[in-house]
């Protein structure tokens, strides 16, 4: 094979127009002219960089992997000479959106004791897109301030005078070992916060135990993210998957044989968000429209609604999924299901009938529709109107979970386990290092909340040691339906589907 050219910043500059497109990402130099009309993102930010070295907002977005496998190898002109880059050549165009000016540095991870400390340091650091992106939920924001308050209305009921010199965290998910009951939820796009995104979760979470569930819209394949990972094995932890259903139902179908055949065993189905919430701090940050998800549809396009990457890059999404289509699901996926999204007790019971391995007690991050319930009511809910849930299915609460007390209160009163997602993308922010130290921060506080309650085991755990008190007036009793308000039916259906 011939030896690329090598070629000057010179030669380069000359190809800046749209009839003549190269640019530079990572030091190979590409020819876009044919790809970059048919660009996702539209060929404006390619244009930007026309002629340029556009290594850095590719890489804030993009694998290292897409442009070889997207472009045949007669597009790769040859390979930048680096003695000729120049301030100005290197200097990013005009047009080119500012970069982010930093309020604050990044203190030393070590000095981060606190899932609060995280988010401290996120709000200051992360893009202005990326933190309302990642900390943005609906309209109001009733239910996202919800799901972490209703935890501190719950009060423990600790023993004392016990042996707790000895505890054990551990817990089993889905007949899985893992270090603790929790596992990072899925979240798109986590390359927005980290070159690394959710490749750097999955090796913290490997090493440290414990589980990832990757999204359909995270920032790489799902061979990408399992490729750095050791071989799979019965001791170590899996990895999960989070299915967003496309409308164009063979696009799912391709995208599970490909997950299958990465040796993921679990998917968890995502029935809360068949359309994406009003999130107005997202709409308000307009987008780079180079923001895609490689295993997702959506295409990242700014309009008159503005800017939500939620909304648009879910736009792909089958806004008419209903429980028959687990019959569908079932006959293109061989292993185990978790439905993701359940908001009640009567959700729970049918999720029961169609025999699915488990569910997620979720209100989408309190992302979608405001004043839906908060995750840890949910699972009172179910508690008092359909306990049978527990005794067949692996229930997890998603919500308001920053406190190793909170997992404890949530195990105590029936959970399999927990999952936690924005805190973990702060986490991120300092790369894989800074998810481990989460990992470990969370671990401790759990392990410090089981010896001050009294308990050595999770195992022990049981709802004797929690007082509800100041919620349980919150739980619905008995079957759907209002205690005392009339139902007028109307609309074009003539009533409502319970």
């Amino acid at each position: 094979m011939a030896e690329p050219k090598i070629l000057s910043t010179e030669e380069i500059s000359k190809h800046n127009t749209a009839k003549d497109l190269w640019i530079v990402v990572d030091g190979q130099v590409w020819d876009l002219t044919n790809f970059a009309p048919e660009h996702p993102g539209g060929i404006g930010i390619i244009l930007q960089h026309a002629g340029h070295d556009a290594s850095q907002p590719y890489n804030e977005v993009h694998s290292p992997s897409l442009l070889p496998k997207t472009l045949t190898t007669s597009k790769f002109i040859g390979t930048l000479d680096t003695s000729t880059v120049s301030s100005a050549w290197a200097k990013p165009p005009p047009q080119q959106n500012p970069k982010v000016q930093l309020k604050n540095e990044k203190p030393p991870l070590d000095t981060l004791i606190s899932t609060h400390d995280f988010e401290a340091v996120a709000e200051r650091t992360l893009a202005p897109k990326t933190w309302a992106f990642y900390s943005s939920a609906a309209t109001d924001l009733v239910t996202h301030k919800a799901n972490s308050s209703f935890f501190d209305r719950i009060w423990f009921r600790p023993r004392v005078l016990r042996d707790v010199r000895r505890r054990d965290t551990r817990a089993r998910i889905l007949g899985r070992e893992v270090e603790m009951p929790v596992f990072v939820s899925p979240a798109a796009l986590a390359r927005l916060v980290h070159p690394e995104g959710e490749k750097a979760i999955a090796r913290a979470c490997w090493g440290k135990g414990i589980v990832q569930c990757v999204s359909t819209n995270a920032s790489f394949s799902i061979d990408e993210i399992t490729s750095g990972l050791p071989s799979p094995s019965t001791s170590s932890p899996p990895l999960f998957f989070q299915l967003y259903v496309n409308k164009h139902r063979p696009h799912s179908e391709r995208l599970l044989r490909t997950v299958w055949d990465s040796g993921i065993r679990t998917i968890f189905l995502t029935v809360d968000s068949p359309i994406a919430g009003k999130r107005e701090a997202d709409e308000r940050v307009r987008m780079e429209e180079d923001q895609a998800a490689p295993m997702g549809q959506g295409k990242p396009v700014n309009d008159k609604k503005g800017g939500g990457l939620g909304r648009i890059t879910g736009s792909f999404i089958d806004e008419g999924l209903e429980w028959g289509d687990l019959e569908w699901l079932r006959s293109v996926w061989r292993g185990k299901v978790v439905v993701k999204g359940v908001m009640g007790a009567e959700d729970a019971r049918r999720a029961l009938e169609w025999g699915v391995d488990g569910i997620v007690l979720s209100n989408h991050g309190g992302r979608n529709l405001d004043t839906s319930p908060p995750a840890i009511l949910i699972l009172l809910d179910i508690q008092r109107n359909a306990p049978q849930v527990f005794d067949k299915l692996e229930v997890y609460v998603d919500g308001g979970i920053r406190r190793g007390t909170d997992i404890l209160k949530a195990i105590c009163l029936g959970a399999t386990a927990v999952s936690v997602g924005r805190t973990f993308l702060y986490a991120l922010n300092y790369g894989q290092d800074g998810v481990e130290w989460l990992i470990d921060l969370l671990k401790d506080e759990l392990s410090v909340a089981m010896a001050l309650v009294g308990i050595t085991d999770l195992g022990q755990a049981h709802p004797g040691l929690v007082n509800t008190g100041d919620l349980d007036h919150l739980v619905p009793v008995g079957e759907s339906g209002h205690p005392y308000a009339r139902w007028r039916r109307g609309g074009k259906s003539g009533g409502a589907k319970l």
